[in-house]
């Protein structure tokens, strides 16, 4: 088993050397792009990928040249990368676990609440220079045009995603007939126009944000599984680090450190 730890995490590091390549393709490649959407999430595509890049690098080299500081680099930057999925995964449950959609009776659609959801996304979603870069991003994807040839039959029978249920209609609850009843602020705000329709709502926010919360929890399940294999990889690279450690000392592990000693017979004679 001597060195089998240093192949696993050279083979391991090698596959994702290599997948770090598309994926900082992937970035620059939206760095270029005019949409808001894909230059939005370049920054995250990027930092990923030069991140993975440089560790894979060192636990390469480290595993398969013998190079211990490289090793202990790649153990550190390997550590570091667990916490920060672990924080990230904890905080992305505490900060999802409120919201949800609303049954409207008679209809197969749910509708959203703004404030059914934490405080730190609604203070994220409020912020204008996020929201009219989520803005662009709805208009570029033309999800509203998806339900413009609806009949009154369909708006009772279909279903809606949250940002077709919240940008792209009106509430439910407004009643366009009685001008002198108060109603949700968001009706006062809907416009028939298709740059404009329901946009700048709160039910628009509400719907970007559950969208948020469900990305985030399979995100977050993804992450779990993530750390769960990282750290097997960890505890690999640590057995690594300790065979290489062993071969700069050109002192296998095995072999009896006592040098002989030649008897001395001729004391005798």
């Amino acid at each position: 088993m001597y060195r089998f730890s240093n192949t696993v995490i050279g083979f391991l590091n090698l596959f994702t050397l290599l997948a770090s390549i598309p994926i900082i393709g992937g970035g620059l490649w939206m760095a270029r792009s005019s949409t808001t959407c894909e230059s939005f999430l370049q920054t995250p595509l990027l930092v990923v990928g030069f991140v993975v890049l440089i560790i894979s690098l060192a636990g390469f080299i480290g595993a398969c040249f013998n190079v211990a500081w490289a090793l202990w680099v790649y153990l550190v930057v390997m550590l570091f990368l667990i916490g920060t999925l672990l924080a990230l995964t904890l905080f992305g449950f505490v900060v999802t676990s409120h919201g949800s959609g609303v049954e409207v009776p008679g209809r197969a659609y749910r509708e959203y609440h703004l404030e059914n959801y934490s405080p730190w996304l609604r203070k994220r979603i409020k912020d204008p220079h996020y929201w009219m870069t989520i803005r662009s991003c709805i208009l570029g994807s033309k999800t509203c045009g998806q339900i413009l040839l609806w009949t009154p039959l369909d708006y009772l029978t279909k279903d809606m995603s949250p940002i077709q249920s919240g940008c792209c209609k009106p509430p439910t609850s407004c009643n366009y007939g009685a001008s002198m009843m108060a109603q949700d602020a968001d009706c006062y705000r809907w416009n028939n126009a298709p740059d404009v329709l329901c946009y700048e709502c709160d039910s628009c926010k509400a719907g970007v944000l559950e969208d948020v919360r469900r990305d985030w929890h399979k995100l977050s399940v993804l992450n779990i599984v993530m750390i769960i294999v990282l750290i097997g990889i960890y505890s690999i690279g640590c057995c690594a680090f300790q065979n290489t450690k062993r071969a700069e000392t050109d002192y296998p592990y095995g072999e009896n450190r006592m040098s002989k000693v030649r008897p001395r017979w001729d004391f005798y004679w």
